[in-house]
């Protein structure tokens, strides 16, 4: 996973670190933002229909190892679970294709994103940090919020609480475009939908919640069975914006299952593996390739540099 070969790019990467460790505290071994996760292990079995939408291993093997990290909002890694900071919730899927050798899926629990570049998401997060208690309306946050309604969106969007990581909906807000066999390339958003159905808390119930519930209710959960989800992808059609992510696709849209991802156990050391695995937006992988969502290289810079930091503290 190399850095973007933009330096203005990994320039903005580098200064949203900052400012998100600027904004939550620099914690040891810790990501700036989705700090607090759990790591687990499972599978993938793709479908039919994803066969014939790409060529890539993932959905053209028979079964895929995956690991999968569930994680809750902002950069502070004791967060409690019942504090509604933590949504939305984030979920990162890599599927282990051999030796080195792997692609990510990163999603969260809404479908909206409040910029569509680096550069707009860093002025946003200066603007909050300016807008303390003591700072008079209108405040740079307000200014920010007025002047971008995507952003004004993603703030007053609802973002409840699951009663569970397992009954939780997660959306990838980038495009990407699918290959198949004869080169064709589908347009595509993923979508990451629990078997179970979604589940969640009104405000009274989420208070009653203790600190640390959806890991522990993981934990009981699978000393029981394992779970599921459904990996769904919303087509885009011809005149689709597939390089905002702050522009939704209509509801209307197909959507096809590209297979199911079995969430099978804990795994292993769950807090040394999240210090040093680095998900990875860029596909990397044949069959599959990005956009042109800015996004997609500026995440990529985010994740590679904060992972380094991660690693060299760890």
């Amino acid at each position: 996973m190399p850095l973007p070969s933009d330096e203005t790019i990994v320039k903005t990467g580098g200064d949203l670190v900052a400012q998100l460790q600027s904004a939550f505290g620099k914690h040891a071994g810790m990501r700036p933002a989705h700090a607090k996760g759990v790591m687990l292990t499972g599978t993938f079995t793709p479908s039919t229909e994803a066969k014939k939408l790409s060529i890539a291993p993932h959905l053209n093997d028979a079964s895929t190892p995956l690991t999968i990290r569930f994680s809750n909002s902002t950069g502070l890694p004791k967060i409690p679970d019942n504090d509604p900071n933590a949504d939305p919730r984030g979920i990162g899927i890599r599927f282990n294709l051999g030796p080195h050798v792997h692609t990510d899926i990163i999603a969260h629990s809404t479908p909206f994103f409040p910029t569509r570049t680096g550069g707009e998401f860093l002025e946003m997060l200066r603007a909050i940090a300016a807008s303390g208690d003591d700072v008079p309306s209108p405040k740079p946050v307000e200014k920010f919020l007025g002047s971008h309604p995507k952003a004004l969106a993603f703030v007053q969007a609802p973002k409840p609480a699951p009663t569970s990581y397992a009954r939780e909906q997660y959306f990838g807000v980038n495009a990407f475009k699918l290959i198949d066999e004869e080169g064709k390339a589908t347009y595509v958003r993923y979508r990451v939908e629990p078997s179970l159905g979604v589940d969640t808390l009104d405000e009274v119930a989420l208070k009653d919640k203790g600190p640390d519930f959806l890991h522990e209710e993981l934990v009981q959960r699978l000393e029981k069975e394992p779970f599921s989800f459904r990996l769904m992808a919303q087509v885009a059609e011809e005149g689709d914006v597939t390089d905002d992510a702050t522009v939704h696709w209509p509801e209307s849209r197909k959507v096809v299952e590209l297979g199911q991802i079995k969430v099978k156990g804990l795994m292993p050391e769950s807090d040394k593996e999240q210090k040093h695995i680095i998900f990875d937006p860029i596909p990397r992988v044949k069959g599959v390739e990005p956009s042109d969502d800015p996004l997609l290289e500026m995440r990529a810079a985010i994740y590679l540099i904060s992972g380094k930091q991660r690693r060299a503290a760890a």
